[in-house]
């Protein structure tokens, strides 16, 4: 990477629409978490491969410790309340990709919608990858900017991404942001997801460098070109 890219500035929140929603981190004078670099590239990692997803039967269920579980087909899911999210998106794998526009639905709306029934506890995202699941906590997965998105930089994320619809939580490392998300579970109790259960870190906060649980797993790897 060569230093006149080094030198210049990632987008400022101060250009964005008055609608859009600031994630915090973006307002700090540094926005590199600790041993993170920045790139304008946006590498595919993942741990399976890309599934195959019909989208005439792709789905999003809400389902555990709500009043009303429910289903949404893609033409339901865009149909919600649309939000937007200036946000930094940080790889445990040490890139970040400074300055993103995510659209969406946000966390908040889909909660209310299914009528959340407790006040503390988890969420676990489920995903159209084996199986692939991550876990949050309520309060983190309830951040205002939290959602589950379609849209990237004004172009529909693509299936490589994560889409049709992915979790966007931009305060902990990117894998806690599911792709090919199919499944919002709220619960009582904690219930670590596929990295968490090989090594990575419970919680993910990038600013703690929370990569791992102990000492660095096998599967991890840094060798990503950025």
């Amino acid at each position: 990477m060569d230093s006149k890219y080094q030198s210049e500035s990632p987008p400022q929140p101060t250009e964005l629409p008055d609608d859009v929603i600031i994630s915090p981190d973006t307002l700090r004078d540094d926005r590199l978490p600790p041993n993170q670099t920045r790139t304008r590239k946006w590498p595919v990692l993942d741990a399976t491969g890309t599934p195959d997803i019909d989208l005439n039967h792709w789905s999003l269920r809400v389902f555990g410790l709500v009043d009303t579980p429910c289903t949404l087909s893609l033409d339901e899911f865009r149909s919600l309340p649309r939000t937007r999210v200036f946000a930094d998106f940080h790889c445990v794998t040490q890139w970040s990709r400074l300055g993103n526009v995510w659209e969406g639905v946000s966390t908040k709306h889909l909660l209310h919608r299914a009528g959340l029934s407790v006040d503390t506890g988890f969420v676990v995202l489920h995903a159209y990858d084996n199986h692939w699941t991550t876990n949050l906590t309520l309060e983190d997965f309830l951040g205002d900017d939290v959602l589950f998105s379609d849209n990237h930089d004004g172009e529909p994320i693509t299936p490589d991404h994560g889409g049709p619809v992915r979790a966007i939580v931009p305060k902990r490392y990117a894998w806690k942001s599911a792709k090919w998300v199919c499944g919002i579970e709220i619960v009582a109790e904690d219930h670590p997801g596929h990295w968490e259960r090989v090594g990575y870190h419970n919680h993910g906060d990038p600013w703690a460098e929370e990569r791992f649980d102990g000492d660095m797993p096998e599967s991890f790897s840094t060798d990503v070109d950025i």
